[in-house]
């Protein structure tokens, strides 16, 4: 009985070799059975106007943002220091003054 390589991207040990390829189930990662390829191993965050984002930026909001639940609006022009990154629909996990702790989506915000 051979033995297969685990899934590089997810670890998964239930790999199997189709058509030339080693494919996992878990994740549908394939890469080819000659060659390890690296799975991509960070995502790049960017701004509206394509900057690259990083933990701990400053960014400005481009336009008002309605918050849902509690009726406040995040005006146009706020600045949010100390941003941390996120893999998620939103983005950005932030602490706004006046709002507090929330996600804002990367395409509605600017690198200050």
């Amino acid at each position: 009985m051979s033995t297969l390589p685990p899934c590089p991207k997810c670890n998964s040990e239930y790999t199997y070799e189709d058509a030339g390829q080693f494919v996992c189930p878990e994740c549908a990662y394939e890469w080819k059975t000659d060659v390890m390829a690296e799975p991509d191993t960070k995502k790049i965050y960017r701004d509206s106007a394509g900057n690259e984002l990083q933990d701990g930026d400053s960014v400005t909001v481009i336009k008002d943002l309605k918050l849902k639940g509690s009726g406040g609006t995040i005006k146009m022009g706020t600045k949010v220091k100390n941003i941390r990154l996120v893999d998620s629909d939103h983005d950005i996990d932030c602490k706004i003054d006046g709002f507090g702790a929330m996600s804002l989506k990367s395409e509605f915000v600017k690198k200050s």
